[in-house]
């Protein structure tokens, strides 16, 4: 039987841009309002009960946007460590980033090293932040680990399976998501969580992300409550 409340929701903000233009604000601005989305999801899933929250914060594809927007996209990333990491806490989250480290700024690694630390007791819900995130990377970078292990006699060819790729991606020993929400209304999954999200549910919205707020997540808990999930059979 399906359990009515997903265990891992994985999130793609999209529409801050267009939200911030809207209202005749720069692009950046609608990022600054977005973090509240991320606050009320937050809660959101703490009283849903959801154990695993994923956000997509910065793809590698995002860094080909203009240079003051990923600067001041660096700059919020910092700063909202410092001021959500004592309520995370005290709400028992535990924060996990996942993606390439080595391709952003050493401020930004030293901050994320900090908030996974400061939260490392938390056991009521993991929130994870995709940060330099690409999901085809991802996956070849498994690849290319296997095949390493491979030469070297560390793993027979014929004893790799599904899992043995798992295990190597950014997201092991984590649940796959049961469902992907996209906010903004546009339908794709922007290379995000492809191996992991084969069998999740999507769900797509017109809403804008800085408009995404806590009564927005449980419409989506609501309508992942009323699927039927086969997972092919």
């Amino acid at each position: 039987m399906n359990s009515p409340t997903p265990i891992h929701v994985a999130l793609i903000m999209d529409g801050n841009g267009r939200w911030a233009a809207s209202h005749g604000r720069e692009r950046v601005w609608g990022h600054t309002n977005g973090t509240e989305s991320v606050r009320a999801c937050i809660r959101g899933a703490l009283v849903a009960g959801v154990r695993w929250l994923t956000f997509y914060a910065f793809s590698t594809e995002n860094w080909g946007r203009p240079a003051e927007e990923v600067d001041a996209l660096m700059e919020l990333l910092c700063d909202s460590v410092v001021k959500e990491a004592p309520e995370l806490r005290a709400q028992g989250v535990r924060v996990k980033v996942i993606g390439a480290r080595g391709g952003v700024p050493e401020k930004v690694r030293r901050h994320i090293e900090q908030i996974e630390s400061e939260t490392a007791s938390g056991e009521k819900l993991t929130v994870v932040l995709a940060i330099n995130y690409s999901s085809r990377s991802e996956i070849t970078r498994a690849a290319s680990q296997i095949a390493s292990k491979a030469l070297t006699g560390e793993l027979s060819p014929v004893m790799i399976t599904e899992q043995t790729l798992s295990d190597q991606l950014y997201t092991a020993p984590m649940p796959d998501p049961d469902l992907v929400i996209r906010t903004g209304g546009e339908q794709r999954l922007s290379n995000f969580l492809l191996w992991q999200a084969a069998y999740a549910e999507l769900y797509f919205t017109p809403v804008m992300w800085p408009d995404f707020d806590e009564n927005h997540f449980n419409e989506a808990l609501a309508e992942f409550a009323r699927r039927e999930r086969r997972y092919g059979r």
